[in-house]
């Protein structure tokens, strides 16, 4: 593991040797691309070069220990030592951690697909609000939301829903939504008091680039209509609406939320891009070993992953058994403490495969 951390080290220290030289400085594209490579190591050689002065803390504290005769100076010595100890084991996890394979998807941007399942009405309103809740939560850490396609159900509720978001390290976050989210509260319009379960499925898929997937024109079918629906927040009112048919797979995307059916066209693509390669991605993963393939978080799209039962103001996620009494907080978009959990965990669960084959 050290050699190949030591490696990681001097390559670092290379692309800093190589951004300081007049030749990259003059050239604004070659210094940005060095830089961009030299942040990505940065974590893990600050991280290794905190492990080094750790272990030299440790060494010297034990020579005082060892030849000093002042026994302040000795009891000194003794407590950095012990401070020293505690704090390796923390180290070399951060360091394994930094050290395991990355997603190559994780640096993307992301698009976000909500369903309405079971529950009729119910299952749309509740679509509604997840897709709200994934708005506040982007926002809230400085990403940007952009609508794709969307079919309103004129009640406030959404049948389907499709969206990007554009930000740093979007997809190695959100990537852990996938899957089915089930309610349970009382309607509003249940007069019985009694509790209904509904559900709807997230697809959470990386931003395809065009090199990712080359859509051949003859496999596309392009129809240009007026926006239909019930006038609410999916709709704008002119001849715009796109409807690109993919006659290989099926797909059929459907992107109205633009005024200019340029922009209509453009997102349809970009969605219709982002599901081609994503199917390519489920099927790789299909490909692999279960001892490759990680536990949590992309996995089957048909797993029920979490639970939100309003009356007693709970949100469950089952892969991990983690509860959290704060649903009005989750449903506003306070995400991350769950998030976290799901990435500690699938860390965890990656840590046990690599390092204990």
């Amino acid at each position: 593991m050290f050699e190949q951390v030591e490696d990681i080290e001097k390559k670092y220290e290379e692309l800093l040797r190589m951004a300081s030289e007049p030749d990259s400085a003059s050239d604004s594209r070659r210094y940005m691309q060095l830089m961009k490579e030299q942040a990505k190591l940065l974590p893990l050689v600050e991280t290794y070069r905190d492990y080094k002065a750790n272990l030299k803390s440790m060494d010297e504290a034990l020579e005082i220990m060892e030849n000093e005769n002042d026994e302040e100076m000795r009891s000194l010595a003794k407590e950095e030592l012990a401070e020293a100890k505690e704090r390796q084991p923390e180290i070399e996890k951060k360091l394994k951690i930094l050290l395991l394979p990355k997603d190559e998807n994780d640096d993307r941007n992301v698009i976000v697909e909500i369903r309405a399942g079971a529950g009729g009405d119910e299952a749309a309103l509740f679509a509604a609000e997840i897709y709200r809740m994934y708005v506040h939560y982007a926002e809230g850490r400085g990403w940007r939301v952009e609508l794709i396609e969307c079919e309103d159900t004129g009640i406030g509720g959404m049948k389907n829903v499709s969206f990007m978001i554009t930000g740093e390290g979007a997809y190695s976050i959100m990537k852990y939504e996938s899957g089915v989210h089930r309610v349970q509260r009382v309607p509003e319009t249940e007069s019985g008091g009694r509790i209904h379960t509904s559900t709807i499925t997230v697809a959470v898929m990386p931003e395809a680039e065009d090199v990712d997937v080359v859509i051949d024109e003859k496999d596309i079918r392009i129809d240009v209509m007026r926006a239909s629906g019930n006038g609410g927040q999916c709709v704008n009112t002119t001849d715009s609406a796109v409807r690109l048919t993919h006659y290989p797979t099926g797909i059929v995307i459907y992107s109205q939320t633009e005024k200019s059916q340029i922009q209509n066209k453009a997102k349809a693509f970009a969605l219709l891009r982002s599901k081609l390669y994503d199917l390519e991605l489920q099927k790789k993963q299909n490909a692999e070993s279960e001892e490759r393939r990680s536990q949590i978080g992309t996995g089957d799209r048909s797993e029920k992953i979490r639970t939100y039962n309003f009356p007693q103001g709970r949100v469950t996620d089952h892969r991990i058994k983690l509860t959290l009494y704060k649903i009005e907080d989750i449903m506003n978009g306070q995400l991350q403490e769950i998030l976290d959990a799901l990435i500690a965990a699938d860390q965890a669960e990656k840590l046990s495969l690599q390092f204990t084959a």
